[in-house]
């Protein structure tokens, strides 16, 4: 066998031995790598977070899926981080100017860290974020209530559990882009959130796309990167 000679450094990549953090991805796609935290010891997500901060001076960093072992080290090991300890995140540096605005709509309490996942993730990629919680369908003059909200939002992040109902009334009453997350809340028949999912799939109001169960950050990066493309939207009337 013929010893190949080491290649050295990778380009656009920063070795920590453990872990090879990708430092192009801002340049190839305008937002920078983060930090999933779970599998991670919370030394490494001290670590991982402070390099990717260094790296990409002036942007924000951010690290999901927190242990409460590693919500309290971050918070110890780097004061300036604003900890989510509803959302399980982590956030290292200044937020970007907000660009458009997402609306993340959740349908009840117990969907409030993925809601709060979502909210978390569309600021840190660029976006302005409106909250709006607990307007499930079991009270449908909730959500009616807000429909102005909705109206004015360049994307919409939908949360629910249960039986995954509110995207496909939210997606009867709006034409904005909308992106529904399934969360595991339910009793047994629920699944652990499959039956939400099955529901969102099967929508039948058009223009709901679905991510996977409790992805409150996949549909935070999608919903900005809509928003940030997304010419102002036209304030309309009640």
């Amino acid at each position: 066998m013929t010893h190949q000679p080491d290649p050295g450094p990778l380009p656009g990549v920063h070795d920590l031995g453990y872990a090879r953090l990708d430092t192009d991805r801002l340049e190839r796609t305008g937002d920078a790598e983060v930090v999933y935290g779970a599998g991670k010891t919370p030394a490494q997500i001290v670590e991982l977070l402070r390099t990717l901060h260094a790296t990409h001076d002036g942007r924000a960093a951010l690290a999901t899926r927190l242990s409460p072992e590693a919500q309290e080290l971050v918070s110890s090991q780097l004061p300036d981080a604003v900890v989510d300890p509803v959302g399980r995140t982590a956030m290292l540096g200044t937020l970007p100017p907000a660009s458009g605005t997402v609306a993340v709509v959740s349908a009840g309490t117990s969907d409030a860290p993925v809601a709060a996942e979502a909210a978390t993730t569309a600021r840190v990629f660029g976006a302005g974020v409106d909250l709006i919680t607990d307007v499930g369908v079991a009270g449908l003059h909730r959500i009616l209530g807000v429909r102005e909200r909705l109206a004015n939002a360049d994307c919409l992040i939908v949360v629910a559990g249960m039986e995954g109902a509110l995207p496909s009334v939210v997606g009867g009453l709006t034409g904005v882009p909308l992106v529904a997350v399934p969360t595991s809340v339910g009793y047994g028949a629920s699944f652990g959130g499959v039956a939400a999912l099955l529901g969102m799939l099967n929508s039948c109001a058009p223009g709901v796309t679905v991510v996977n169960i409790d992805n409150g950050f996949g549909a935070g990066v999608f919903a900005a990167r809509v928003a940030r493309r997304a010419a102002p939207a036209e304030v309309k009337a009640p």
